[in-house]
């Protein structure tokens, strides 16, 4: 499936939000997901499914200073 993950096109074979987050290894991070313009709790993420062109952002936090 195509999707636009952060700005840039992708091909994943992944169903639900949880499945992407799970693909880039970001599960136990702490982050925020918006799916086609939604921002969706971690409660969510299995249950929003997405679909062909569906627009992705991840944003996890780093520390630093």
């Amino acid at each position: 499936m195509q999707l636009m993950i952060n700005g840039k096109r992708e091909s994943l074979d992944v169903r639900t939000v949880e499945d992407i987050v799970s693909y880039y290894e970001l599960l136990d991070k702490p982050i925020v997901v918006e799916a086609d313009g939604h921002v969706l709790t971690k409660e969510q993420w299995s249950s929003v499914n997405v679909n062909e062109n569906s627009k992705i952002e991840l944003v996890h936090f780093v520390g630093g200073g």
